[in-house]
């Protein structure tokens, strides 16, 4: 039987794997996928759509989480830890991310606003640029906080991008797959999260892209190649770049979870997911 310390580690590197895929599907800038997917269709604002379509299933998604967590891990008494509060190391670094959250809001609120009058003031990628403006330019760490950044993580999306576009011109999955047969929100839903298994969930939206214009998909249809993308990464733990991060860091703390007590939990979550999502977005 796990040790209390290793289960309730267990149980928040879960929670934190959970919350971050699934807390992304219901804004345009959560995740990579989203953002490419907002910049190459015209959803107006973006914001509204995503927050009409995708907020009530997400918030009811994040709870179901929560219970097939408890599920499997039943919370006890000598699993939790006491609660301990992180001193602030960098006054003026704190005050500048503060700044840069003020940042995001300001200007997620101006491009919805925005979006009522069929105005778009600047794309979407101008927000975390300007978020992240304060840190870079004002902070005494910058070159210590550029080197922590994740570039090995970012180099292998950038070759993927390459590749997958460089496999869109040879039309072999254009020939190989009957697209006629992927139109409806279920089907799309599917789709999304068993091939994003195999080339990850960013990459399969940049190769599935340009087809959106070519079939004509609705605001539904783009949605839910958002939605089962994103969603794919709690069926395993390659099924999302946050998922590999999130355990790399805790095995620098002592433990791990392995592909298959992810999946076990991961499996009747993501296809509880899929149902919750699908029925939001079909009626």
């Amino acid at each position: 039987m796990l040790s209390g310390w290793v289960t309730i580690r267990k149980v928040r590197c879960f929670a934190l794997c959970f919350a971050i895929t699934i807390g992304s599907v219901a804004t345009p800038i959560g995740n990579p996928q989203n953002l490419l997917l907002a910049n190459y269709v015209n959803l107006g604002d973006a914001f509204t759509p995503f927050f009409i379509h995708l907020a009530i299933p997400t918030a009811i998604n994040l709870f179901i989480a929560l219970l097939i967590v408890r599920f499997f891990y039943p919370p006890s008494k000598e699993c939790f830890l006491p609660p301990s509060e992180e001193p602030v190391r960098d006054p003026s670094l704190a005050r500048l991310a503060k700044l840069s959250l003020t940042i995001i809001l300001i200007l997620v609120g101006i491009r919805i606003i925005a979006g009522f009058i069929a105005w778009t003031p600047f794309p979407l990628m101008i927000i975390a640029l300007t978020a992240a403006a304060p840190v870079l330019i004002a902070s005494h760490k910058r070159i210590e906080i550029l080197k922590k950044v994740d570039w090995y993580t970012l180099v292998f999306f950038a070759a993927m991008f390459v590749l997958m576009q460089s496999v869109y011109n040879t039309r072999f999955f254009q020939s190989a797959i009957d697209y006629s047969m992927v139109t409806t929100v279920p089907v799309i839903m599917t789709v999304s999260v068993i091939v994003s298994q195999f080339i990850s969930n960013v990459p399969f939206v940049a190769l599935f892209q340009p087809l959106i214009i070519q079939e004509g998909m609705s605001v539904q249809q783009i949605l839910a190649l958002a939605a089962g993308s994103t969603i794919a990464g709690n069926l395993t733990i390659l099924g999302a770049a946050s998922n590999v991060i999130v355990i790399q860091h805790a095995e620098t703390e002592g433990y791990s979870l392995s592909f298959w007590e992810f999946f076990r939990i991961g499996l009747p979550l993501t296809m509880i997911n899929i149902v919750v999502y699908s029925l939001f977005l079909s009626f």
